[in-house]
């Protein structure tokens, strides 16, 4: 597939490095030569210096016969303009834009092929504000992404010593919860894969992936580890887009306290939430985070776009008494090094966003595209089409299909219902299919499974 991406910054550097691994032509355009000079050395991609907005630029990054064209340039009415041109010159089929700003999001009928021809809208800070909001929603998780609407979900959690599964094998999960069907879908151990298997031990500190009915996510978290109260009482640092959307959304349900620094910020929020206290200073103000009693607050959320201030305030946070800290991460280098010391969740808003990019940009009817642990598997929920004659997966049971190396189908959602897969489960036309893939050379393979063959019309 031919691609044009607009913006060589942390989104746009990140889905290169995603695509060009999976035999794309990839064009990469900014006005930063030093920047895509980095990206040329280290990547196999083109790049071109200059506005991604120009048509002169777009026709030099090969827009004439490109396939799709993703802006994800820091300027949401520059990607705007270079979707208009993409469109209106070089009639490109798919045309991904990030927006971020929500007076443009709110604005019905503004972006069809009448008004701004956008096929796709991306908004990281509500991709980000959802992800964050469901790992609120169950204490202890360290990812929770939802399949088919939130009818499935796919939870990461870490084993500890006391888990009632901890030191037993896989196949005694069924023994343990004979009313809750549920499948692990991969486990890593000390940063490796390792495909499941019934006689598989699940030892302490293994990172375990299972899916579920969102229903029964709770009771099969309490077989891996002790089950953690609910939070009540979070304090966000930063009152920016992202801290704003997520004090929103959840301050009906929990005692939220923002910590801003921009006293004209702090004005804006207090008049636009509702019950949400907002505090002028600095998160990393040590008095501030005493006098406001962060040893009772349940979870400390630094969301500011400075990573070194976000990691400095978590750390003070965590040793003056918050039981939980979450931080976001904008330099993926910082990820790994930081989550799981004192900070407990590190959260990549780039990898978080570059699930979105994927889905349109993978072959076969996929529905969704999930990066797991800093992008080195996936998840993916594919729909099959056709019959038996046309498709390698339909009318097969699932222990009859050819997987690609280190893949597991882990569910089938049918309408309403959920089905946890199992070697005699049938998959039928229509069937949304959850995979995980550990190892995402074999993309393609995957991809080929869920085309339509020619037989089929």
């Amino acid at each position: 597939m031919k691609i044009i991406i607009l913006g060589a910054g942390q989104v746009g550097g990140t889905l290169a490095e995603h695509l060009a691994s999976e035999a794309n032509d990839i064009t990469v355009v900014d006005t930063d030569g030093d920047r895509l000079r980095e990206l040329g050395d280290r990547l196999d991609i083109r790049t071109v210096v200059g506005r991604g907005s120009f048509p002169t630029v777009l026709r030099q990054a090969g827009a004439d016969d490109a396939d799709m064209l993703v802006a994800v340039t820091n300027s949401d009415e520059t990607n705007m303009v270079a979707c208009q041109v993409a469109y209106t010159l070089f009639h490109t089929p798919t045309k991904i834009a990030r927006v971020r700003e929500a007076a443009y999001l709110t604005r019905s009928g503004l972006f069809d092929n009448e008004a701004i021809p956008i096929d796709v809208l991306i908004s990281p800070e509500q991709v980000v504000t959802n992800y964050i909001k469901r790992l609120i929603e169950y204490p202890g998780a360290l990812q929770v992404i939802d399949f088919a609407e939130g009818k499935a979900q796919l939870v990461a959690v870490k084993a500890y010593y006391g888990g009632p599964l901890v030191g037993q094998q896989l196949k005694q999960l069924r023994e343990h919860m004979p009313n809750v069907d549920t499948r692990v879908a991969a486990i890593f151990r000390r940063n490796r894969p390792i495909m499941p298997k019934g006689d598989t031990v699940i030892e302490a500190d293994d990172e375990v992936f299972f899916i579920a009915a969102k229903a029964h996510i709770r009771a099969v978290m309490s077989e891996m580890r002790r089950l953690e109260d609910s939070y009540k009482r979070i304090v966000i640092a930063g009152g920016g887009h992202i801290g704003e959307r997520l004090a929103e959304a959840i301050e009906s349900r929990y005692q939220v306290k923002i910590i801003e620094m921009n006293p004209a910020r702090c004005r804006y929020l207090s008049e636009n939430l509702e019950s949400t206290i907002v505090l002028q200073g600095s998160a990393s103000d040590r008095d501030l985070l005493v006098e406001e009693n962060i040893n009772e607050a349940d979870i400390f959320l630094a969301l500011t776009n400075d990573d070194e201030a976000n990691i400095m305030s978590s750390l003070l946070a965590k040793r003056l008494g918050a039981r939980k800290v979450m931080t976001i991460i904008n330099n993926p280098a910082y990820v790994d090094l930081v989550q799981g010391g004192d900070i407990d969740i590190a959260i990549s808003p780039q990898l978080a966003t570059i699930g979105t990019l994927l889905t349109h940009v993978r072959r076969g009817d996929i529905e969704s595209v999930h990066s797991l642990r800093r992008g080195a598997a996936e998840a993916i929920e594919a729909i099959a089409h056709g019959d038996a004659k046309s498709s390698k997966v339909i009318g097969r049971m699932i222990g009859e299909i050819s997987l690609p190396p280190g893949t597991t189908i882990g569910a089938i959602i049918r309408d309403e219902e959920v089905l946890i897969a199992h070697d005699n489960t049938l998959i039928e036309s229509g069937d949304h299919v959850i995979l995980f893939l550990v190892d995402k050379k074999y993309i393609r393979d995957v991809e080929r499974l869920f085309q339509v063959g020619l037989t089929f019309f």
